[in-house]
């Protein structure tokens, strides 16, 4: 009779053993399916901040005109976004350590609200001028980056980071032509009201969509490195402690300077293309369309197959090398279709070597800190906008196109020779 107890008792442990890992592995995959949800509303809400940005980008110059802004004052204007964008990206990044990528992403596109209600009332240049202030909190990118960050394992990490890649070609593709459309058919207001319209749009759906706190449960402890829970949200001395982790300081040094030449000449581009190309505005328009599909391609495609075969110091070291034979290319290009095959390598260093640096960094320092270090990444654009225009008319006026290419190959030429002989430590992962 024992026995046969004994058979039950073990049969029903079994069963039981059964029924918990079915529900386990129901609730395993009920957490990726949610998970997966959050990852795509965060490319979602990338993709319309990033459109709406470029639908403005692409009217500004005739607004700031109308209201007597000469090109000198619109340089000022556009410094003056791209110092916000600097100083914000890092305290940005430090609100989603400390409030929650949700709070973060709330902020970021209720500034953008902000941003375009100033717009749509500037009747004055002073106005005009005010209306950039919410810029220093319009961060949609880096947010969606927090969340992937919070989301992806670290081995899946470079492969979803470069599908953002593909929100910032639709961005720019949609947004500079609706803006084009909406600004000739309707009126140059309209694509500031749709911006507008738009972000409150984007508020609804962090407000709805992103979890509360995105980040799993078991990721939720506090080294004692960590600095988002000591310090205020505007503590330099804690963003820049960051930068004494192994390795984080030599890689953020790469990521600026192997791609300042090219941001420089990008920066300039406008000038160059009517001066040195002879393009026309529509013909520039077809140039932009043409880089964001080279990126959409790139990022969404190319990006995360390679990061899932290669190591990251591999794909670091590729990135600089044919930034280097990028910056030959440029040096000896004459005609624009000689810069429609330079773009090809160019965007593809460009998207590799920021997809990967972003990745190793968010590795670098602990996990409760990857929103501060992902302002600090973000915050190199600006800086590129912010310098750009003076040192890149320098260069311009002085030594000409091909200086920029000339910069570009010396510059990286010297980090490669650097990345081969240095010992930088990584934490290699590779997806399977």
């Amino acid at each position: 009779m024992s026995a046969m107890n004994a058979k039950a008792s073990s049969g029903g442990e079994q069963e039981a053993s059964g029924v918990r890992t079915e529900t386990l592995g129901e609730s395993r995959y009920s957490g990726e399916v949610k998970r997966g949800q959050v990852i795509f509303i965060a490319y979602l809400i990338a993709t319309l901040e990033l459109t709406f940005l470029f639908m403005q980008m692409g009217v500004m110059p005739y607004l700031a005109k109308s209201l007597g802004l000469d090109s000198v004052g619109f340089g000022y204007l556009q410094t003056t976004f791209g110092v916000l964008q600097l100083v914000g990206g890092p305290v940005f990044g430090r609100f989603a350590d400390q409030f929650g990528t949700r709070a973060a992403l709330i902020l970021s596109c209720a500034s953008g609200s902000a941003f375009f209600l100033l717009v749509s009332i500037s009747t004055s240049i002073p106005l005009l001028f005010l209306s950039r202030l919410p810029a220093v909190f319009m961060h949609g990118l880096p947010g969606a980056q927090k969340v992937i960050t919070d989301l992806t394992a670290p081995s899946q990490r470079a492969d979803a980071l470069g599908k953002l890649g593909l929100c910032f070609g639709i961005g720019m593709i949609v947004g500079s032509a609706l803006g084009g459309v909406l600004s000739t058919k309707l009126g140059i207001f309209v694509p500031v009201y749709v911006g507008l319209v738009g972000n409150l749009i984007n508020t609804m759906i962090a407000m709805v969509w992103i979890p509360l706190q995105a980040k799993p449960k078991s990721d939720h402890h506090v080294t004692e490195n960590s600095t988002s829970q000591s310090g205020s949200v505007f503590s330099v001395r804690e963003i820049l402690r960051l930068m004494k982790f192994p390795g984080v300081m030599e890689i953020f040094m790469v990521k600026v300077f192997s791609g300042l030449p090219i941001g420089l000449f990008l920066v300039m581009f406008s000038i160059i293309s009517m001066d040195f190309f002879g393009l026309e505005a529509v013909e520039s328009g077809y140039l932009m369309s043409y880089f964001g599909v080279l990126q959409m391609v790139i990022q969404g495609l190319v990006v995360g197959k390679l990061t899932n075969h290669c190591t990251e110091r591999t794909l670091l070291r590729l990135s600089v090398f044919i930034f280097a034979g990028v910056g030959l290319g440029m040096a000896l290009m004459r005609t624009v279709w000689h810069y429609c095959i330079v773009a090809v390598p160019l965007m593809f260093a460009f998207s590799m070597l920021g997809t990967i640096t972003d990745s190793i960094l968010t590795k670098a320092v602990p996990s409760s800190d990857t929103g501060t270090m992902l302002g600090i990444c973000a915050s190199v654009q600006p800086l590129t906008r912010t310098v750009g225009p003076t040192i890149g008319g320098v260069l311009y006026r002085h030594f000409g196109v091909s200086s920029f290419g000339y910069l570009q190959l010396m510059v990286n030429i010297g980090l490669f020779v650097y990345l081969l002989k240095s010992k930088i430590p990584l934490r290699e992962m590779k997806s399977q």
